[in-house]
């Protein structure tokens, strides 16, 4: 079973070449077939703006056009458009599966091509395929890839697909090179951009058999607000579903700024309003209005970027507003429901924050109107158990009942359920309970992290301590750069055996001895180096994917014979050593180099990423003008030392896992990078930042000390005091 964290709904391919089939029927004829049945398919927003672009196809002559559910936008206007430019309105949904992400769409016209729906369990590893569809928004285009597996996902069936995945296609066909439907263009692979999913077509044909039509005119009522009960305001795009209200788009008021106010009649002094609330991302806002005017003038307490605002408005735009109070408290759960509560008396207004009082205000411009929800900027929420009354409850967990709850469940087994008679001593606190017990879980989760990342520091320290042992104190000449370099590929491979990297190497060296005699001279050795490496044994650069992670891991550049330039250089400088050549590295701008440098005559510099050419000293100035932008300097072309060369390659593992934002992995290289050279102030300014988001607190602690005391140069030292003042 797939894990859903590597996956994401996304709209999908792009036009990109492919090597083709080899049969006699050219993609070209197959893509000529496939258009007439082709449709892209479009939704539109409240504001009648197009809103979603995807792709379906034809299933029958009559109208009905298959696509993913989430391309057809629930509730929303739909419209399709054929290759020709003809477009129809949507009138009914045929037939839909939120869980299979399925739809089927009906269009009043007759004489449609239908496309023929094959039998995907036929369909084989490496059969070719192709896909039509509008890549980011590029109408009809194609894209030509292969079956790379089947896969269940979710419960559904998928075919696994080698093929570049990018927005705009979603709902699309995938088909053989008979034209028969195999799947439905679905899902995008997280870890890889060549990498896609289809659903079965399998699955689609159960739908067609057995329907479940909505007519337009009941689909566009779908998840929208009772207008009995709410009036929108500012635009964005409210909704109701499973008793939840939710909201997403941007507002039309200023600040992204958009009301939903409830028509309850709204109780005389004092009276209370709550709602619970839960939005993302953390930096948005969200919550209660109340004294609303019906326009632009209300009163309103929300959370903001992990606070809390009471703020009036007193109209459209910023210089309108005033923050009566703004707070911060342990009471709010970032991610999770919070109940937000205000209690509105004669002559003050109280807030409270999962039942616990946070802010209070005497202030009395505004008063009666009606009270409601909001949201601001980009943020997406949603609320439940809106509720008005003169008093309302509200679920305030006591130290005591947290304590209660606690002893009752403290001897529970991981291996099996709680006892009954636990349950029945929990019923009775209700919602109180589930809160105190998920907080509970919470904890023991984060525990389990920080186990998890304590097990991954002991490893790094070992491995740090491997690579101290290698470098400290000793001359250049003496650093066994090899092995160095394996124990940084190690930091990231609990299991692998540095010794027998090593050994494999000094193995390829004896392989090497054997090409030439024993009085060989080193223009002989260096000729033999170059045929060895790159012809026998297949080395070469890795382009696809350049800074993957595998090119920096020396084993595995050994293990697949390709890599990027440095780890590339360092093998051949290393079995140019074991067979008596002078070998060095060269760390150019942009590009890790190798260069021989023979007793006697002129050194040559050496490109290993590109087959060992030979490049002359202005060739390599050039390489560095292209790659930096830079004219070469002298220093660019001085030999590197075992630490820089360690060093820079940290800093490629470095920047690929920023690129991934991980952050656990940043840590360790930079912390290792830090082993090797501890006086670097940027490096250690880096150790801080990550080690406070992390929560290594202890060392982002010892980082603000050593850099407030040695102030190294370019450090923007206030910026570490802060840090250093919210880790006290």
């Amino acid at each position: 079973m797939f894990s859903r964290d590597l996956l994401m709904l996304a709209f999908v391919f792009a036009f990109v070449p492919w090597s083709g089939f080899a049969e006699d029927r050219t993609t070209a004829d197959l893509v000529a077939e496939l258009k007439p049945s082709i449709v892209v398919i479009t939704f539109t927003g409240r504001d009648g703006k197009q809103e979603g672009l995807g792709t379906g196809f034809v299933v029958s002559e009559d109208g009905l056009i298959a696509t993913n559910f989430h391309v057809i936008g629930e509730g929303r206007p739909i419209s399709v458009q054929f290759a020709d430019g003809t477009k129809r309105d949507v009138i009914e949904i045929r037939a839909s599966d939120r869980q299979l992400d399925l739809a089927v769409v009906k269009i009043d016209q007759k004489g449609l091509k239908p496309l023929e729906l094959g039998d995907a369990t036929k369909a084989k590893d490496g059969q070719p395929v192709v896909a039509m569809g509008n890549p980011r928004g590029l109408k009809h285009s194609v894209v030509e890839g292969i079956v790379s597996g089947q896969r269940e996902i979710d419960g559904r069936s998928m075919l696994q697909l080698a093929m570049p995945i990018e927005q705009g296609n979603s709902g699309g066909p995938l088909v053989d090179r008979n034209g028969k439907v195999l799947g439905i263009i679905t899902l995008k692979s997280l870890v890889t951009d060549n990498l896609g999913f289809a659903i079965s077509v399998n699955s689609l044909k159960p739908l067609l058999e057995k329907p479940n039509p909505v007519l337009m005119s009941r689909w566009l009522t779908i998840g929208q607000l009772n207008p009995r009960d709410w009036t929108p305001l500012f635009g964005a795009r409210w909704r109701q579903r499973a008793g939840r209200i939710a909201v997403e788009g941007l507002g039309q008021g200023f600040g992204g700024r958009s009301l939903c106010l409830s028509k309850q009649a709204v109780p005389e002094k004092p009276f209370e309003v709550s709602v619970n609330v839960k939005f993302s991302p953390e930096d948005g806002a969200a919550g209660l209005v109340f004294h609303a005017d019906g326009n632009d003038k209300h009163y309103g307490f929300y959370p903001s970027s992990g606070g809390f605002r009471l703020s009036r408005f007193d109209g459209p735009v910023v210089t309108d507003w005033q923050v009566l109070k703004e707070i911060r408290t342990d009471e709010y759960r970032p991610n999770e429901w919070n109940e937000i509560k205000v209690r509105v008396e004669k002559d003050r207004m109280i807030c409270f924050v999962n039942g616990t009082q946070v802010i209070e205000s005497t202030d009395d411009v505004l008063s009666g109107g009606q009270v409601g929800l909001a949201k601001f900027r980009h943020t997406e929420a949603e609320f439940r158990s809106f509720r008005i009354s003169t008093e309302l409850d509200s679920q305030k967990v006591t130290s005591e009942t947290t304590r209660r709850i606690g002893d009752l469940v403290k001897d529970i087994s991981p291996k099996q359920a709680a006892a009954e008679e636990v349950l029945k001593q929990l019923t009775p606190d209700g919602a109180v309970a589930s809160t105190v017990l998920r907080e509970k879980a919470k904890e023991l989760e984060q525990q389990a992290e920080r186990l998890r990342q304590l097990a991954g520091d002991v490893h790094v320290k070992k491995v740090q301590a491997e690579l101290r042992s290698l470098v400290e104190g000793k001359e250049d000449a003496k650093i066994d750069l090899l092995a160095a370099a394996l124990w940084i590929a190690a930091l990231d491979n609990e299991e692998l055996v540095v010794a027998d990297y090593c050994h494999a190497i000094d193995d390829l060296a004896l392989d090497l001895k054997k090409m030439f005699t024993a009085d060989a001279d080193d223009a002989a050795k260096l000729a033999a180096l170059k045929k060895f490496f790159f012809e026998e044994l297949g080395f070469h650069g890795g382009r696809l994917n350049y800074y993957a992670r595998s090119n920096n891991h020396l084993n595995e550049v050994i293990d697949d014979r390709e890599g990027m330039p440095i780890t590339l250089s360092v093998l051949y400088i290393e079995l140019g050593r074991r067979v008596g050549l002078n070998l060095v590295g060269v760390g150019l701008p942009g590009q890790f180099v190798a260069r021989y440098e023979p007793k006697e005559g002129e050194s040559q510099i050496i490109d290993v990423f590109d087959g060992g050419i030979a490049l002359t000293r202005k060739e390599a100035e050039e390489r560095v003008f292209k790659n930096s932008g830079r004219p070469a300097r002298e220093e660019h072309f001085a030999t590197a030392k075992p630490r820089d060369i360690l060093i820079r390659m940290l800093s490629n593992l470095l920047r690929r896992a920023q690129d991934e934002k991980d952050a656990e992995s940043m840590y360790r290289y930079v912390d290792t990078i830090l082993t090797l050279n501890p006086e670097d102030g940027d490096y250690r300014a880096m150790r801080l930042e990550i080690g406070a988001f992390t929560k290594r607190l202890d060392q982002a602690r010892a980082d603000a000390d050593w850099l407030v005391k040695f102030q190294p140069p370019n450090i923007n030292l206030p910026r570490v005091e802060a840090i250093r003042d919210s880790l006290k």
